[in-house]
């Protein structure tokens, strides 16, 4: 039975409809000026609720642009200190001297706590992003509590923000005996994924590393997701090594490389026959589309339909001062990285950032047509392109059919 009707809204800038949602999913999306579509006037500001007959709550959605929910398909929610006074940036570069500054400082700013990870969660929500994959770091100092952190934090927020969890060996795999054990705790807890690290740049056994990721997650039925910097040669050398294990293994779609900055950085055949590779393997990829990195072979991506989500990577956090959690700003980011301009491209970028990424949440279905969960972004655009390219405050963000932020500030219901 219809509990909530959204009126007049344009999904993905199309005509206007009414979106009628029962128990957290979407029912139906009738003309907005349909025989059966209530009358309702223009709000002030935001979308207003009113009642209908027969006890339905009415929000009247004013022409707003339609989306999904957005989906961060890579982030680190454990790592943050989003609402605490600034931290100036400090230690080494690279990737070693990041890992040994945080080691060094992270106890002192309190990092994991629940605190921390449920004010990143409600800043995702404000800015529309309804579900999530995060890293969470398990090592030899944490152990498995940055985890159990993540999962309180969610629990308080109420399922307004589905959690995905890939236990992180952020201090390496292979060279700190005890993580694997870690590890094989953690999908024995329910991480839906296990994390990996440059397996020849930080544990410099790039066969052993793997084999032992795969292991677990074949023994323990799980995904894998590995962070893989190593630049060039070296690093399309892991991904050869990654491709040839999920095709051996059968775990094709639930393998990602994230980052995987190397793919960009070959000779085009290379990065070309790769991708190739990972489609017939079943390798997906995440990325941030950080400035400064080479761009990906998108049209190749696109045209093997190898799944590539986006995410937000690490928020202000003691690897960099930067981000905001803002999905729509990435999704923007990757448009410019990549040279897309025309309105076709520019709506891709965005269905990359919502329901292209369902895959790395674990739905088979997330955007806006009957039976799929009920996850909503109000914007006030004229079309998909002009979204992105303004990133416009979110007026309105429904969670499983629930208003979860409102012009742009997160409600009750979100925590």
């Amino acid at each position: 039975m219809t509990d909530l009707r959204v009126t007049n809204v344009r999904p993905w800038g199309r005509e206007p409809v009414d979106i009628l949602i029962g128990d957290g999913v979407i029912e139906a999306m009738p003309p907005a000026h349909g025989a059966d579509a209530p009358a309702a006037g223009p709000a002030a500001h935001g979308a207003a609720d009113s009642a209908a007959p027969g006890g339905a709550r009415l929000i009247d959605g004013r022409g707003l642009l339609a989306l999904p929910g957005f989906i961060n398909a890579h982030a680190h929610v454990d790592k943050s200190w989003w609402g605490q006074p600034w931290v100036s940036y400090g230690g080494e570069g690279g990737t070693q001297g990041r890992i040994a500054h945080e080691r060094a400082e992270r106890d002192r700013l309190g990092i994991p706590s629940v605190e921390g990870a449920v004010a990143v969660l409600r800043e995702f929500l404000r800015q529309g992003t309804t579900a999530t994959r995060t890293h969470v770091d398990v090592d030899l100092g944490v152990g498995l509590r940055g985890i159990e952190n993540v999962r309180e934090a969610a629990a308080r927020l109420d399922g307004a923000i589905e959690v995905e969890i890939v236990a992180f060996p952020q201090d390496g795999v292979l060279r700190r005996p005890g993580v694997l054990d870690l590890l094989d705790q953690a999908a024995a807890a329910g991480a839906t994924h296990l994390g990996g690290l440059d397996p020849a740049g930080i544990d410099r056994d790039p066969v052993g590393q793997l084999d032992a990721l795969f292991e677990i997650a074949e023994r323990r039925d799980v995904g894998l997701d590995i962070h893989l910097h190593d630049p060039g040669e070296l690093g399309a050398f892991q991904y050869d090594l990654i491709i040839e294990r999920t095709a051996r293994a059968g775990l094709g779609g639930r393998v990602t490389i994230s980052h995987g900055f190397a793919l960009g950085e070959v000779a085009a055949a290379r990065g070309e026959g790769l991708v190739e590779a990972m489609a017939a393997a079943g390798v997906g990829l995440a990325t941030v589309a950080p400035v400064r990195s080479a761009p990906l072979p998108w049209s190749h991506l696109r045209e093997y339909a190898v799944p590539v989500g986006l995410g937000t990577d690490g928020i202000r956090d003691l690897w960099s001062p930067f981000g905001d959690g803002d999905m729509l700003r990435i999704a923007l980011g990757f448009a410019r990285l990549h040279g897309l301009r025309n309105d076709e491209e520019l709506t891709t970028a965005v269905r990359l950032a919502t329901s292209a990424a369902a895959g790395f949440v674990s739905r088979p279905v997330h955007d806006l047509e009957p039976g799929a969960r009920a996850d909503l972004v109000l914007l006030d655009a004229e079309n998909v392109p002009d979204a992105l390219v303004r990133v416009p405050r979110r007026e309105l963000v429904l969670s499983v059919g629930r208003v979860v932020a409102r012009d742009g500030e997160v409600s009750a219901g979100g925590g």
